[in-house]
């Protein structure tokens, strides 16, 4: 599983141990340092995935979760408080303002990892880490790998996230603007040709392979992945 994720740590020391254990568990990382710089950073791009300090400096956290959860793009985002507060009411106090989940400082990148990975399969499942096999490929999230039998493919890091998508939904339908909320994020700067670009480049990097013709377009719709394999359809047709 490959997520975007923001990180709202005062400490240097602490940003680069999370960031650290994020990176080399795949995701990408940005660290900012207090509430303004987080909600500024919304602006370059939406993250998958909040991980926030409860004491910042200004804004302390539970008024950024608040501040986050009226905010129009993140809204829906998901948020891990991390704090060193390990009291109940401080733990209640953080899920009723809008945190999903909640580490107490000192914590192991372990629990830290997997808290991250079970919140995400929560609320985005078509990020689960699950293997996914079907029409002769095969994706695997936690690698980051697309194989077709021992033929390994190269796909960018959106292509994975699309393909990824659209296999955990196989046959169905989705429109542009369904496929840049549960792909992109609901990024308000991206238009619908952007869709339109990405799924080019996935067909040419399934091409390789010859399963470019697994990504469907379905026209006055959108997108779907055709989960039959289009060999053995041919080949049943011609038997019959």
């Amino acid at each position: 599983m490959s997520a975007y994720i923001l990180v709202v740590e005062a400490e240097p020391a602490i940003q680069q141990l999370i960031g650290l254990n994020l990176n080399r568990a795949g995701h990408r990382v940005t660290c900012v340092p207090d509430a303004e710089a987080a909600l500024e950073s919304l602006e370059d791009a939406l993250p998958e995935m909040v991980l926030l300090e409860w004491d910042l400096a200004g804004q302390n956290g539970i008024a950024l979760i608040r501040r986050l959860r009226a905010h129009p793009r993140a809204r829906d985002v998901p948020i891990i408080m991390v704090s060193a507060r390990g009291g109940e009411q401080d733990k209640v106090l953080a899920l009723e303002s809008g945190a999903d989940d909640y580490i107490t400082k000192p914590f192991s990148p372990r629990e830290m990892i997997a808290r991250i990975h079970a919140l995400l399969r929560r609320r985005a499942p078509h990020a689960a880490v699950d293997t996914v096999q079907m029409a002769g490929l095969r994706l695997d999230p936690s690698t980051h790998r697309v194989t077709a039998g021992a033929q390994q493919l190269t796909l960018g890091r959106v292509e994975f996230r699309l393909l990824n998508f659209l296999m955990h939904h196989p046959e169905r339908v989705h429109t542009r603007s369904q496929l840049l909320d549960k792909v992109w994020g609901c990024d308000a700067f991206l238009g619908e040709r952007t869709v339109d670009a990405h799924v080019g480049r996935l067909r040419s990097a399934l091409q390789a392979s010859g399963h470019q013709e697994h990504i469907e377009t379905v026209r006055g719709s959108g997108y779907r992945f055709v989960a039959w394999d289009a060999r053995v359809k041919l080949g049943w047709q011609s038997a019959a």
